[in-house]
């Protein structure tokens, strides 16, 4: 029994640690590398996230970006679901906390990366679809409506971290599918913390959709989400 025990804690890990690995690769990085030849980590708030990237080299490679990044947190837990057996939850959980560590410490940037909001979409998409496709939309409106990207990352990452709990008290999903949302809304706020500020200051600024603003060299951590 301990043995068994000690077999799925070494697996559950190995895929935590998977899922670092896949949550690392720089779509945004590699999308504005191509396109516009210069390295995004320079350029507004220097994350690779979606956002950045539309700012930096427009909207199709910051679409394109967004979507990849969702892609990879979804591959990584059919993944692990398709090959692991674990009949409570914690490989996946962890290895969709792993994908979202990745992205924003990325170990193929120095450990820099984005914010986690889309990537923490796709997990959680990929984990228990109650608690994702509301995070998803919830975070899309504010995004697309609202245009704060930092609310927006993380109200969904609030979202599937209550949701997940919900789920998980009524007995239609996992403890550890929760503990994975709280755990990925933490990695959310700690990458934030500057905008946080910002909100607090009321100096966040919009995403402006329709106005896409000239290159500038920027990079530092505490510029705009």
């Amino acid at each position: 029994m301990k043995s068994g025990v000690m077999s799925a804690f070494w697996i559950s890990a190995a895929c935590g640690v998977a899922g670092y690995v896949i949550g690392s690769i720089p779509f945004g990085w590699i999308i504005v590398k191509l396109v516009k030849g210069i390295d995004v980590r320079e350029f507004g708030s220097g994350r690779t996230g979606g956002t950045n990237v539309f700012r930096a080299a427009g909207l199709v490679p910051g679409l394109v970006t967004a979507i990849l990044d969702v892609l990879k947190g979804v591959i990584a837990v059919l993944i692990v679901r398709h090959f692991v057996v674990d009949t409570a939850g914690w490989a996946e959980a962890l290895a969709g906390f792993g994908v979202v560590l990745g992205h924003n410490a990325s170990c193929f940037l120095n450990f820099r990366g984005g914010a986690g909001g889309a990537t923490a979409v796709g997990t959680s998409i990929a984990i228990w679809p109650w608690g994702g496709a509301p995070a998803f939309a919830i975070g899309s409106l504010m995004l697309f409506v609202g245009g704060y990207a930092s609310i927006a990352s993380m109200l969904a990452g609030l979202t599937v971290a209550v949701g997940n709990t919900v789920g998980a008290m009524l007995g239609a999903t996992h403890w550890s599918y929760a503990a994975y949302g709280w755990g990925v809304l933490g990695l959310i706020l700690i990458a934030l913390r500057p905008n946080i500020e910002r909100l607090r200051a009321g100096t966040e600024k919009r995403v402006s959709w329709f106005k896409r603003p000239q290159p500038s060299q920027s990079g530092s951590p505490t510029a705009q989400q």
